[in-house]
């Protein structure tokens, strides 16, 4: 990342807006948004299949899943936070990724700017891309800060997008046990 254009992006969004640099509270402000988007949009510089190719040896399809995997990105198209859940299941085909290796797979993308249906599907295509499992299925239900704070100003509410892809994709019975065991 070039620190340097956002520190200097940074001082201008704050001369904009009538702010004066060289008050105090402001003079570190460039140094810190600019370490500050190094870690939230460091999903850039990650490959999501590093973190799926450890992987161990089931002699069973059954779903897995790991549901409530708390995430943060920033809206593409106002550069405001939104947050929630990712809820990710997947039926193996004889091996399985360690359960840390879903949320990391989860972060690599949340990190990045993003759209929440964008940032479902890409988590949902890695999982069919490097695993090759029979199907997945990824629902993410998040807060979005541009409906919150700004514009229509309507906290609370909360964006749900789903995708399958493999089996998930025409079995009605697969996508009920999903939200079975989400509680729902």
């Amino acid at each position: 990342m070039d620190q340097e254009k956002i520190k200097a992006g940074v001082r201008l969004i704050l001369e904009g807006i009538g702010e004066d640099c060289s008050r105090e509270g402001l003079l570190e402000t460039p140094d810190r948004i600019a370490r500050m988007y190094e870690e939230i949009a460091g999903g850039m510089y990650e490959d999501p299949a590093e973190h799926l190719k450890k992987r161990f040896h089931v002699d069973s399809s059954d779903m897995v899943m790991e549901k409530d995997i708390p995430f943060y990105s920033m809206c593409e198209h106002h550069m405001l936070p939104f947050y929630g859940k990712a809820h990710v299941a997947y039926i193996p085909t004889d091996s399985v990724v360690g359960l840390s290796k879903i949320a990391r797979t989860v972060n690599v993308f949340a990190r990045r700017l993003q759209l929440q249906e964008q940032l479902t599907t890409q988590i949902a295509d890695a999982f069919m891309d490097n695993l090759a499992p029979e199907g997945v299925m990824v629902m993410i239900e998040a807060e979005h800060m541009c409906m919150t704070m700004r514009g229509v100003k309507k906290p609370g509410s909360k964006t749900v997008t789903v995708v399958t892809r493999g089996v998930f994709d025409e079995d009605e019975k697969l996508q009920n046990s999903f939200y079975r065991m989400l509680g729902r």
